[in-house]
């Protein structure tokens, strides 16, 4: 499991023209099973992902993909996590070793 933090380089107004791309994009990954949760940091400076079910270099070719990182938008910080514990609902995210 990775947790993708995005921070914003460029000016909002920038961000803002390319969100619907984005979000375009992000569904795909959820589409795909690659994304778990999303959504922007508060204050605004950027976002936050969380990935599933994939290997790192697959998730890194996957962030290639981001209109953001695609137009210079946003630089991203990695992060892999093994969870081991969840609540009931997230259960089926822990990995049994």
């Amino acid at each position: 499991m990775f947790i993708i933090e995005l921070t914003y380089i460029r000016p909002l107004a920038e961000v803002e023209a390319l969100i619907p791309a984005h979000v375009d994009w992000l569904d795909e990954q959820y589409a795909a099973g690659a994304f778990v949760l999303s959504g922007r940091r508060e204050p605004r400076t950027g976002g936050m992902i969380i990935a599933a079910d994939l290997d790192r270099t697959d998730l890194e070719r996957r962030m290639e993909r981001d209109p953001f990182q695609l137009n210079g938008i946003a630089e991203y910080r990695i992060e892999e996590f093994l969870p081991s514990k969840a609540s009931p609902e997230l259960s089926q995210l822990v990995r049994k070793a």
